[in-house]
């Protein structure tokens, strides 16, 4: 390797850096115009993250969720509390 592809390479990473930080300045606005409009800027980001996975593993974690929120008595009292206590037992 030269010292001229070590530059090259540094130089690439550094701007493309650059675009990352400017992409994250971005996706902060439309956060921020989001917040404005009455959207929960948390949620939407919890969208987005759910929205990159398949289904199968939206729905692997809801039901580990579920499992552990129904251990720590954190849905006994709600209806998808009794749903979900109904379910681990039928498991």
């Amino acid at each position: 390797m030269t010292n001229n592809q070590l530059q090259s390479i540094v130089e690439r990473i550094e701007k493309l850096e650059d675009e990352r930080s400017l992409l994250a300045a971005d996706i902060k606005e439309v956060l921020v115009e989001a917040k404005h409009s009455g959207f929960d800027a948390k949620i939407i980001r919890k969208l987005i993250a759910l929205r990159k996975k398949k289904a199968e593993e939206r729905e692997q974690e809801q039901q580990i969720l579920d499992r552990y929120m129904v251990a720590l008595g954190m849905l006994s009292d709600t209806p998808l509390g009794q749903y979900a206590i109904k379910k681990i037992k039928e498991d």
